[in-house]
């Protein structure tokens, strides 16, 4: 009988609710999270087999879509999640697609289509794939290598403080 009372009056007293409160996420929560990244059915990235993927809630370090998305959930809970490209790298930009003359490149002889290259312009830092080579150009595709594409999510919560 002490012990049901106990409990109805830290229940009623908000105590459980608190405890409970701080489990789900919400702004400014440090979660850790366990994935798997599908993009076209197949794996591009994955926690499995390392650390979980912490982030604090609305800090902008993962991608907007499926930040919003884990908003609510709590320790334990699993949810597939499907990002639009807007959400997640953005759509594809063809202005992102460069041509550059290829004497611009110090080993431009070792250069192949599928090369991942960097660089800088004005002091911003980039990286470019190469999808077309000739005797006299080299064309970049700035794009990040997921944009324009669904990113699918299979998440479980590890942690949240």
């Amino acid at each position: 009988m002490i012990v049901v009372s106990i409990v109805m009056c830290f229940s009623n007293c908000g105590l459980f609710k608190k405890a409970e409160e701080k489990m789900v996420i919400k702004e400014s929560s440090k979660v850790a999270i366990n994935y798997v990244l599908k993009v076209d059915g197949k794996i591009v990235d994955s926690s499995e087999g390392g650390e979980p993927l912490n982030y604090t809630q609305g800090s902008g370090q993962i991608i907007p879509g499926l930040e919003k998305q884990l908003v609510g959930l709590k320790v334990g809970e699993k949810k597939n999640v499907a990002v639009a490209p807007a959400d997640g790298y953005g759509e594809r930009n063809p202005d992102a697609v460069q041509k550059v003359e290829r004497n611009a490149f110090k080993d431009a002889q070792s250069l192949n289509v599928g090369s991942v290259v960097g660089g800088s312009v004005q002091g911003q830092e980039f990286q470019a794939v190469v999808v077309a080579l000739d005797d006299k150009e080299v064309t970049l595709d700035l794009n990040h290598p997921l944009a324009g594409k669904t990113l699918d999510f299979e998440i479980e919560i590890v942690s949240v403080q």
